[in-house]
C-alpha cells in the first residue's frame, strides 16, 4: 500500500490552512527563543543597581546563557529524531517559563546563574525543532515562506524585548518584567499545546513514501538520495553522528553558520560606536539606525522567500546576497559616504543579509540525511552560537587597538567567506547525489 504524502495531496484551502498554521505556530516559538535571549541584557541596569553586580558578573550570565545553548543545540538534535519534536519543543519553551520565574523570585547571584543555565537550555532546542517540524509538516509549495517567516518572526522576538521588558520595569519593577516574560512564553506554550496535533512527531507519510515524498522533489536534490540510504533515527547516537562527521558539507554549514553569526556579532555590537566615529552620527540616531538594519533585514527574509521557489541555485542566493552585503559594508567602512547614505547603506546590508535566510536554510535541507534532520540542523546551527561567542571578543579588540572600521571590514570579509562555503556546500551535494547514476 502506497501512503499519500502532503505534497501529493491537491493544494486545497485546507492544506494551505493547515500549512499557515503550523508555520504560525513555529514562528511564534521561535520569537520567544529570540526574545529570551535579551531579557538578561535588558535587566542589567535594574540588577546592578538592586545587588550592585558588575558589568562581568552582568556579562557572565549571558555567556552562560548561550553556551549551555550551544552545548545543547548540538546534542538535542538527536532526540528531536529519536522522539518527535513536539515533546522537546514543549520543553523548551517550559524551561524559559521556569527561567522567567527564577530571574523574578532571585536573591542571590547562583539563583540567576540557575536561571540562565535554563534558559540556555531552553534556547538549544529551537532550531533542531523548527526546522524538523517545518521540513517534515509543511507542504514543498511554501517551504520558502516557512523559512522566511521562521527567520522574521526571531527578529520579531528581538524587537519586542526591549520595549516589552523595559515597559513593564517602568510601570513596576524588574522582577515584574521577568515574570512578565515568564507569562508570555507561557501563553505561546500553551498555544503549541492546543495545536499539537499539527506539529505531532514526523510526517510519517512522508517516511513511508519514499521517491514519492517531498524530500525527493527536483529542486531538492540533496534528500533525493535520502530514500535510498539507513533511516539514521534508527540508528545509535555514535553511528550517527560518524556518519555525519564524514561529510564535508555539513562541516561546510557549521563554518557557513559561524561565519555568519560572526558578521552579525560585528553589525549588532559595534555598528553605534561605528556611525559615531566614522561619520559623527549620535547615538540615538546610530542606534535607531541599527534598529533598521534588523527590520530591513526581516523584511529581506519575506522577500527571500519567494526567490526559494524562482530557482533551484539557491545557493547562488545566498552567495549573491551576502557577497552584496558585505560590499555595502566596506563601503560604509572608507568613509565615503554623507552620513544619511550610511544610514540607509546599513539598512540595504540588512536587507541583502536576510534576502540570503531561506535559501540558506533550503540549503542545509539538501545536505540532510533521510532520519537526521534535527541531528543536522542542530549540529550545523551550533556553529552560530560558536561565531557569537568569537566575533565580539575578536572586533572589541580590534576597536580598542584603534581600528576604528575593523568591524564591518572584518564582517564584510565573513559573509565573502561564507558565500564561498555556500557554494561548496552545494557543490559537495551534487557530487554525492549524482554518483548513484555514474554507477548505475
Amino acid at each position: 500500500m502506497v501512503s499519500t504524502t502532503v505534497d501529493q495531496l491537491d493544494d486545497t484551502p485546507d492544506v494551505k490552512r493547515r500549512d499557515w498554521k503550523i508555520i504560525g505556530l513555529i514562528g511564534a516559538g521561535h520569537s520567544c527563543s529570540h526574545f529570551f535571549q535579551l531579557v538578561f541584557p535588558t535587566l542589567f541596569l535594574p540588577l546592578a543597581a538592586e545587588f550592585g553586580y558588575d558589568f562581568v558578573q552582568l556579562g557572565l550570565l549571558v555567556s552562560v546563557f548561550f553556551v549551555i545553548s550551544s552545548l545543547g543545540q548540538a546534542s538535542s538534535g538527536f532526540i528531536v529524531d529519536r522522539i518527535g519534536p513536539t515533546p522537546v519543543l514543549r520543553f523548551g519553551l517550559a524551561c524559559f517559563v521556569a527561567s522567567g520565574v527564577l530571574i523574578g523570585l532571585s536573591t542571590s547571584y547562583a539563583m540567576l546563574l540557575l536561571a540562565a543555565v535554563i534558559g540556555g537550555a531552553g534556547n538549544s532546542v529551537f532550531h533542531p525543532v523548527d526546522f524538523s517540524i517545518i521540513n517534515h509538516r509543511v507542504s514543498s509549495r511554501r517551504l520558502g515562506h516557512a523559512f522566511s517567516t521562521h527567520g522574521f518572526t526571531g527578529n520579531l522576538g528581538w524587537a519586542l524585548t526591549p520595549v516589552f521588558m523595559t515597559t513593564l520595569i517602568h510601570l513596576g519593577n524588574w522582577r515584574v518584567a521577568a515574570f512578565g516574560a515568564a507569562g508570555l512564553v507561557a501563553a505561546v506554550l500553551f498555544l503549541v499545546w492546543i495545536g499539537r496535533d499539527l506539529l505531532a512527531g514526523r510526517n510519517q507519510e512522508s517516511t513511508k513514501a519514499g521517491a514519492g515524498s517531498a524530500d525527493s522533489s527536483p529542486q531538492q536534490p540533496g534528500t533525493a538520495s535520502a530514500a535510498s540510504t539507513p533511516d539514521l533515527a534508527q540508528q545509535s547516537v555514535g553511528r550517527t553522528l560518524a556518519t555525519l562527521l564524514t561529510q564535508p558539507a555539513l562541516w561546510g554549514a557549521f563554518f557557513f553558520f559561524a561565519c555568519t553569526s560572526i558578521a552579525l556579532s560585528a553589525v549588532q555590537n559595534y555598528t553605534i560606536p561605528m556611525l559615531g566615529d566614522v561619520y559623527g552620527i549620535d547615538k540615538v540616531m546610530a542606534g535607531t539606525t541599527l534598529s533598521g538594519y534588523m527590520l530591513a533585514s526581516a523584511l529581506g527574509m519575506i522577500a527571500g522567500g519567494f526567490l526559494v521557489g524562482a530557482t533551484p541555485n539557491n545557493e547562488r542566493t545566498v552567495a549573491l546576497s551576502l557577497i552584496a552585503a558585505g560590499g555595502l559594508l566596506v563601503v560604509l567602512a572608507s568613509g565615503m559616504l554623507v552620513s544619511p547614505l550610511a544610514m540607509v547603506a546599513v539598512g540595504l546590508a540588512g536587507f541583502c543579509a536576510g534576502v540570503s535566510t531561506p535559501s540558506r536554510d533550503m540549503l542545509i535541507r539538501r545536505i540532510t540525511p533521510k532520519g537526521a534532520t534535527g541531528t543536522v540542523y542542530g549540529l550545523v546551527y551550533s556553529g552560530m552560537d560558536v561565531g557569537a561567542s568569537l566575533g565580539p571578543v575578536g572586533f572589541g579588540l580590534m576597536l580598542d587597538a584603534g581600528h576604528t572600521q575593523g568591524p564591518w571590514i572584518g564582517a564584510a570579509f565573513a559573509f565573502v567567506v561564507a558565500s564561498a562555503l555556500a557554494m561548496l556546500i552545494a557543490r559537495s551535494v551534487n557530487a554525492r547525489t549524482s554518483a548513484p547514476a555514474v554507477v548505475n
